[in-house]
């Protein structure tokens, strides 16, 4: 069992860029900044303490005539910086506002990335959005690309009732993308095939058919264990980092925002479940899980 830990840490590491991409900055009055952000692309710019300790930067991207807002969980070889340009155009051609983060120990955020504290990083995210925004989770698109979709999971799962989860590339978990193995077990991060059964709204995944990373399989099988599904991408040729280059990406996107924006939702009674981030038990065994090196890329399901 160690080897198979030693092999995931080293294959499915985090991977923050060294060094950063940007740097956080304060103008003339006081704002934070990014360098090279227009203020008239109307991008706030946070700093948001976690209940792991740390300070993580967070973007907020504002459309003027949004009903819905997105927040996104990016993979694990990129931060903010480089970015930018992605959001710009999710949000034209969407017409959502978009809330993007970096983990901590990514880009202009403190600390260590751990499983667990990238669990930290989007509450505190979740809860900038309902107090600085006036967000509801009814009008919150979850959105998870790679490891980013280990967090979006883990709220997405949560919460009563957001509108609609996004999964793009995603991981059954860390484990499984070694090993195509039938349980889940201690030792494994990102128990993705767990939480997404405990997901209450529509689930878009996208996925490439020729992933050279994370196996088509994953998406699939993610999508067919989602209790509320809505019809899946798959690239067909894609790989694990290039689907937005294709034109069925955006479209299919749109489409899946289109009918968010006309279902109607309860009002949840709640906001977040008030269990845990997660639990003791958990907390022990990933501490032998914190990965710090680059990567290229039990209960029965």
């Amino acid at each position: 069992m160690g080897n198979v830990t030693s092999s995931v840490a080293a294959k499915f590491a985090f991977f923050p860029p060294d060094p950063p991409t940007y740097e956080v900055c304060k103008d003339s009055d006081g704002r934070l900044v990014l360098p090279g952000i227009r203020a008239d692309l109307n991008m706030d710019v946070h700093l948001l303490d976690t209940k792991g300790g740390n300070k993580i930067v967070a973007n907020y991207w504002k459309h003027p005539i949004a009903k819905l807002t997105l927040l996104y969980s990016h993979g694990n070889a990129a931060d903010l910086g480089q970015m930018h340009e992605l959001f710009i155009e999710l949000r034209a051609h969407l017409r959502v506002n978009i809330m993007s983060y970096d983990y901590s120990g990514y880009g202009g955020s403190s600390g260590k990335p751990t499983e667990l504290n990238t669990y930290y990083d989007i509450e505190a995210v979740y809860n900038c959005l309902k107090k600085e925004y006036g967000v509801k989770q009814e009008d919150l698109i979850i959105y998870g690309q790679s490891v980013g979709s280990g967090p979006t999971l883990h709220l997405a799962s949560r919460l009563q009732r957001p509108r609609g989860v996004v999964l793009h590339s995603a991981i059954l978990s860390g484990i499984r993308v070694l090993y195509p193995v039938k349980m889940t077990f201690w030792f494994d991060i990102f128990k993705n095939i767990d939480k997404i059964r405990r997901v209450n709204c529509q689930v878009l995944v996208i996925h490439g058919t020729d992933d050279e990373v994370v196996d088509w399989y994953h998406g699939k099988r993610l999508w067919e264990l989602s209790k509320e599904k809505y019809e899946p991408l798959w690239v067909k040729g894609g790989g694990h980092c290039n689907l937005e280059t294709n034109p069925e990406y955006i479209k299919h996107l749109r489409k899946f925002i289109n009918t968010m924006e006309k279902i109607s939702i309860t009002k949840p009674e709640k906001e977040l479940d008030s269990k845990p981030s997660i639990t003791e038990e958990e907390t022990k065994h990933n501490k032998c899980l914190r990965l710090k090196k680059k990567v290229a890329g039990s209960k029965k399901e």
